[in-house]
């Protein structure tokens, strides 16, 4: 593709990825050495190859996709043999329902003759989108061998676009069968294969999206047709056992699944929206067991302050952190720790997430009346030793669960507070006595989950000096002896590699700050301190924060400062 030198330059500019005497110098030095400027772009400078691709298409006014993060459409795969693709080097990757378009990603996008061929092979229109040709050869691997799309292609060749329409009585049995229990199968396998702990399936005006949140970020694998929406829904909820008449009104159901070695419960929630009806599922795995709380990223001083509070026989431990962040899983591995055959332990949740053997669980159902407060009521006749409260979320649970604690009980539970300290006043706001909640309070445990840099393609690299001076800053004392006497500092970041499908992160590793309730904290609780001096007080008695713990983990090589500022700047 010829394009002009100075035009690609200052679309560059305009896009804000070099400056102009970069640009000027990058011009000066492609004519010195007679190399074309994409040449010279692609293979001599830093730019990333999908942002001067998308200057390119700027610059001669086609239109250009990021294979790496566009997902193809199946239905847009089976509309195209795979000699045809590999032969012209084009990769189908959207289809248009209403307008009858397929869109080809191609590296000649002015190739003329062959939108002529493929829309005479084809019999649709036919739109040439600038690609990267290695992205596309990956594309055509990928789309036509394995991963998704091959089996849901199949199975949309089998699907019959009217089954919407037909009687909801004769859609049940429809779906039991191919095509479209195939491709809920599949969408499922896939997800269990992934490591996705969430699916979203979302319709929009054309088509249905289906998202997977892998490692707690959301990614689009896959598009399908808008026209297999509601057989896809309903399937899901025959599986779900919920009423697939009933269209108007949010549904919750569950259901299992196995595959190989794998059993995973999945917790279904429908929601009606503009466009038809959401899907989430959550996948929790049964098998694989309660990781230990060393594994959870618990070390050093936090890990013993805990051990302390949860090795006391009565009182209370909270743990907080949004939704998503971990908090059960943690609750889960301290109650494993403390699981022994004379100790009854009763969990009261909403739901109950994870099956654990030799302890009690509560599942919660208002419907039915049994709420927080009802059960743990119940709960104090039934001689516990531990009680874990799902949430404390109201001021009777509240009043509870100290009474609880007051009574020679220990008690767990959570709050959706973003910081350790915030809890305390957070518990008095929600009518706890504050001379009660000081007699009982054992520890406060705040959290946030950032992604582990995947261990095969990490490389190690040295920081810019002000990324240097904000670690020296943040950790204070904390900082590793080897760097305050001079060494070098040097953090770890994934290349991306096949194993963590490119994106440099393999699993998680959670973020802990935990206070515990020292005589000190304990007189701030009586004076209704608020929850910056209680962080102070803390602070000065040796608590580590949760960036200064995720910190400590960047310098150990497990994560990168990118993640903890995401999970952990608050």
């Amino acid at each position: 593709m010829n394009v002009s030198p100075k035009k690609l330059l200052t679309q560059l500019v305009h896009n804000g990825i070099i400056d102009q005497n970069t640009a000027d110098t990058y011009e000066l030095t492609s004519l010195q050495k007679n190399i074309p400027i994409v040449d010279y772009l692609t293979s001599k400078t830093p730019i990333d190859k999908a942002a001067l691709l998308k200057a390119t298409a700027e610059v001669m006014q086609v239109s250009f996709v990021d294979l790496t993060t566009s997902p193809v459409d199946p239905q847009a795969v089976s509309l195209l043999s795979e000699s045809i693709a590999r032969r012209y080097m084009v990769l189908p990757y959207r289809f248009d329902p209403k307008a009858q378009i397929l869109h080809l990603a191609s590296s000649d996008p002015f190739n003329t003759n062959l939108t002529e061929f493929i829309e005479k092979k084809i019999g649709k229109k036919v739109v040439l989108t600038l690609a990267d040709a290695q992205e596309i050869s990956k594309g055509i691997n990928l789309s036509y061998t394995q991963g998704l799309s091959p089996e849901v292609s199949e199975a949309l060749k089998e699907y019959q676009p009217d089954i919407a329409k037909k009687p909801i009585e004769d859609i049940g049995s429809i779906i039991k069968e191919a095509p479209i229990a195939k491709i809920v199968s599949t969408i499922l396998e896939f997800a269990i294969k992934s490591r996705t702990s969430d699916i979203h399936i979302e319709p929009e005006e054309v088509k249905t999206r289906v998202r997977y949140r892998v490692d707690g970020i959301l990614n689009e694998k896959l598009s399908l047709p808008k026209s297999i929406h509601e057989a896809l829904v309903s399937r899901i909820k025959i599986l779900s056992d919920m009423k697939i008449d009933e269209r108007r009104i949010p549904q919750d159901g569950r259901f299992s699944l196995k595959l190989g070695n794998e059993e995973v419960d999945l917790r279904v929630s429908t929601l009606p929206t503009v466009h038809g009806e959401k899907v989430v599922m959550r996948l929790l795995k049964k098998t694989g067991g309660i990781p230990a709380l060393s594994e959870l990223g618990l070390r050093g001083p936090q890990y013993k302050d805990l051990e302390d509070a949860i090795l006391k026989p009565y009182g209370i431990i909270l743990v907080t952190g949004p939704t998503g962040s971990g908090k059960t899983t943690t609750l889960y591995s301290i109650l494993s720790r403390l699981n022994k055959p004379n100790i009854n332990i009763l969990t009261l949740e909403d739901p109950v997430e994870y099956r654990l053997s030799g302890i009690n669980q509560v599942q919660i159902n208002p419907q039915a009346g049994l709420n927080f407060a009802t059960g743990l009521r119940s709960f104090l006749r039934q001689d516990p030793n531990i009680i874990l409260v799902g949430e404390i979320r109201d001021k009777e649970t509240t009043q509870l669960a100290i009474q609880a604690a007051l009574t020679g009980h220990l008690v767990f539970s959570t709050l959706h507070t973003n910081d350790a300290a915030t809890a305390i006043p957070r518990l008095i706001d929600l009518g706890g006595e504050p001379f009660l909640i000081a007699s009982v309070f054992n520890a406060s445990l705040a959290q946030r989950i950032s992604r582990r840099v995947c261990s095969t393609c990490k490389e190690y690299y040295v920081p810019d000096p002000s990324v240097q001076q904000n670690i020296k800053d943040v950790l204070g004392d904390l900082l590793p002896k080897a760097i305050k006497d001079g060494g070098q500092m040097k953090l770890v970041r994934g290349k991306g590699c096949n194993e963590c499908a490119k994106t440099g992160y393999l699993g998680r590793i959670a973020i802990f700050e935990v206070i515990k309730i020292t005589s000190s904290i304990n007189k701030m609780i009586l004076n209704q301190s608020t929850a910056k001096e209680i962080e102070e007080q803390a602070t000065k008695e040796g608590t580590i924060n949760m960036k200064q713990d995720g910190y400590l983990k960047v310098l150990d090589g497990i994560t990168t400062i990118e993640e903890v500022l995401r999970v952990a700047e608050i």
